[in-house]
Protein backbone atom coordinates (compact mmCIF):
# COMPACT_ATOMS: atom_id res chain seq x y z
CA UNK A 1 0.00 0.00 0.00
CA UNK A 2 1.57 3.32 -1.06
CA UNK A 3 1.12 6.25 0.88
CA UNK A 4 1.43 9.99 0.58
CA UNK A 5 4.78 11.83 0.16
CA UNK A 6 6.51 11.65 3.48
CA UNK A 7 9.93 10.72 4.91
CA UNK A 8 11.03 7.80 4.69
CA UNK A 9 11.92 6.19 8.38
CA UNK A 10 15.60 4.43 6.88
CA UNK A 11 17.17 6.84 4.27
CA UNK A 12 15.34 10.09 5.23
CA UNK A 13 14.28 10.44 1.11
CA UNK A 14 10.93 12.43 1.07
CA UNK A 15 9.28 10.10 -1.45
CA UNK A 16 5.93 7.59 -1.51
CA UNK A 17 6.06 5.22 1.34
CA UNK A 18 4.94 1.85 2.55
CA UNK A 19 4.20 0.33 5.65
CA UNK A 20 6.69 -2.49 6.96
CA UNK A 21 5.86 -4.32 10.00
CA UNK A 22 8.94 -4.63 12.10
CA UNK A 23 7.16 -8.48 12.76
CA UNK A 24 6.24 -9.85 9.27
CA UNK A 25 2.83 -10.60 8.77
CA UNK A 26 3.59 -14.42 7.88
CA UNK A 27 5.24 -14.52 11.46
CA UNK A 28 2.32 -13.62 13.39
CA UNK A 29 0.54 -16.93 13.20
CA UNK A 30 3.18 -18.33 14.34
CA UNK A 31 2.45 -19.57 18.57
CA UNK A 32 6.51 -18.13 19.43
CA UNK A 33 5.72 -14.49 18.39
CA UNK A 34 1.80 -14.91 19.27
CA UNK A 35 2.59 -15.57 23.57
CA UNK A 36 6.06 -13.18 23.47
CA UNK A 37 4.02 -10.42 21.87
CA UNK A 38 0.22 -8.57 22.12
CA UNK A 39 -1.66 -8.35 18.71
CA UNK A 40 -0.90 -4.20 19.25
CA UNK A 41 2.94 -4.93 19.06
CA UNK A 42 2.75 -7.44 15.94
CA UNK A 43 0.65 -4.66 13.78
CA UNK A 44 3.66 -2.17 14.87
CA UNK A 45 5.31 -0.61 12.31
CA UNK A 46 7.53 2.00 10.41
CA UNK A 47 6.98 3.83 6.78
CA UNK A 48 9.04 3.38 4.05
CA UNK A 49 10.31 4.30 0.68
CA UNK A 50 9.94 1.80 -1.96
CA UNK A 51 13.84 1.14 -2.06
CA UNK A 52 14.45 0.96 1.59
CA UNK A 53 11.79 -1.45 2.24
CA UNK A 54 12.82 -4.06 -1.27
CA UNK A 55 16.35 -3.78 0.28
CA UNK A 56 14.94 -5.10 4.06
CA UNK A 57 13.73 -7.99 2.46
CA UNK A 58 16.03 -8.83 0.20
CA UNK A 59 18.63 -8.60 2.71
CA UNK A 60 16.85 -11.22 5.61
CA UNK A 61 14.04 -13.28 5.63
CA UNK A 62 10.94 -12.82 7.57
CA UNK A 63 12.05 -14.87 10.61
CA UNK A 64 15.39 -12.72 10.78
CA UNK A 65 13.81 -9.52 10.38
CA UNK A 66 11.24 -10.90 13.29
CA UNK A 67 13.94 -11.96 15.74
CA UNK A 68 16.65 -9.57 15.37
CA UNK A 69 15.31 -6.27 13.66
CA UNK A 70 12.06 -5.99 15.02
CA UNK A 71 12.50 -2.09 15.77
CA UNK A 72 13.47 0.74 13.94
CA UNK A 73 16.85 1.55 16.22
CA UNK A 74 17.74 -2.28 15.44
CA UNK A 75 17.19 -1.86 11.65
CA UNK A 76 19.23 1.58 11.78
CA UNK A 77 22.44 -0.35 13.47
CA UNK A 78 22.88 -3.01 11.19
CA UNK A 79 26.05 -2.89 8.80
CA UNK A 80 24.11 -4.02 5.72
CA UNK A 81 21.19 -1.64 5.90
CA UNK A 82 23.68 1.28 6.89
CA UNK A 83 25.63 0.78 3.59
CA UNK A 84 22.03 0.78 1.74
CA UNK A 85 21.17 3.96 3.16
CA UNK A 86 24.59 4.94 1.94
CA UNK A 87 23.53 4.45 -1.38
CA UNK A 88 20.15 5.29 -1.18
CA UNK A 89 21.08 9.22 0.02
CA UNK A 90 22.50 9.37 -3.42
CA UNK A 91 19.49 8.43 -5.34
CA UNK A 92 17.03 10.77 -5.89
Amino acid sequence: MLLAVKHCQLCQRQTLLTFHHLIPRKMHRRSRFNKKYSKAELQQGVYLCQLCHKAIHKQYDEITLAQRFNTLDLLLADDAIQRHLQWAAKQK
